[in-house]
């Protein structure tokens, strides 16, 4: 199947956070420790509940998300796979060890996603570098092109908040999908209104802002150390030091009740609201429980927040003005 705004699947189910740990040096970049039985048996109650996408990427846990996910939906025909490539790591060590750069590489990558996944297809390839340029980016692009043809993948996006990096690919046949921020602390005008333009879906990673929107994390909440969200990287919205930035936390008190109109969770209302943004939208909500899963694909039920609480949300929240993706 083509992932794209034809076939847009509305909801995706994340798949960041079942990968398990893995590092850049000392720095965590999972979401802590995981249980593989518990991340399968979340899939398979994910897909009792109606979601039928899942986005993962070849360096989650270093290739162990992949590895999970191909498990958990071996023999599944019924169901839409993305992955995303460009980042290099040893899958022992678990340490990324730096990016895809050349056609070559791309095409090992492509082979390596393919091999774990255990498919001899995917739906969706995204190239994982938001800040490499349009011009770095070509080779790869060149790869994931030739691997559509040869009937390996269905078509490809780009993983990127720079508008520019959106339209630069858009015209290739094969190009159908941008994958990028998108929740209420950041709602991603600039490079929504380029996808639009170019009829492209838009898939909304970090819906729930790592968590936040959730509603579950408090200004004392306690991290495991290999954690990302202890981290204090500087595109870092939501988490310094494993704390959450209190005007985050502020801006949901303020909106949480109309988030649960209709009988919603909060989690449930902040991917409402992505969707009341703009049909071109599909949310891919991270999970590691059972309890995650279901809550994330039973919003299916519930559909966009209704035009009136979306005018209530925005005159309440609090939000920094939104100005240009950080400088490449």
């Amino acid at each position: 199947m083509t992932l794209d705004l034809n076939n847009n699947p509305r909801l995706g189910m994340g798949c960041w956070a079942i990968g398990g740990p893995f590092w850049a040096e000392d720095a965590p970049l999972g979401w802590g420790e995981v249980d593989d039985g518990e991340s399968i048996r979340a899939i398979h109650a994910a897909l009792d509940a109606g979601a039928r996408y899942f986005d993962t990427a070849s360096v989650y846990g270093a290739g162990h998300s992949e590895v999970v996910l191909g498990a958990a939906l071996k023999g599944r025909e019924d169901v839409v796979i993305s992955t995303k490539i460009g980042n290099l790591f040893d899958a022992k060590s678990k340490q990324v060890t730096g990016n895809v750069a050349t056609r070559e590489e791309a095409v090992q990558e492509i082979e390596g996603c393919l091999r774990r996944l255990g498919r001899d297809h995917v739906d969706m390839i995204f190239l994982h570098l938001n800040e490499m340029t349009p011009e770095e980016a070509a080779p790869i692009f060149d790869a994931l092109e030739a691997a559509r043809s040869a009937g390996k993948i269905g078509s490809f996006g780009w993983s990127t908040d720079f508008p520019d990096s959106a339209a630069a690919y858009a015209d290739w046949p094969g190009f159908t999908a941008v994958q990028h921020t998108m929740n209420l602390w950041v709602p991603a005008s600039a490079v929504l209104a380029t996808i639009e333009a170019h009829g492209l879906l838009s898939v909304n990673r970090m819906p729930m802002a790592m968590g936040v929107f959730s509603g579950k994390y408090t200004a004392s909440t306690t991290l495991q150390p290999s954690d990302i969200r202890t981290n204090s990287f500087d595109w870092m919205e939501y988490f310094q030091g494993g704390q959450v930035v209190p005007e985050v936390l502020d801006m949901l008190e303020s909106v949480k009740e109309l988030l649960q109109t209709g009988g919603r969770s909060v989690a449930q209302g902040a991917l409402g609201w992505i969707w009341a943004k703009s049909p071109n939208t599909c949310p891919i909500p991270g999970f590691r429980t059972v309890a995650q899963a279901e809550e994330n694909a039973r919003t299916l039920q519930f559909g966009p927040l209704p035009e009136a609480v979306m005018v209530e949300i925005e005159a309440l929240v609090n939000r920094p003005p939104e100005g240009p993706p950080r400088a490449r």
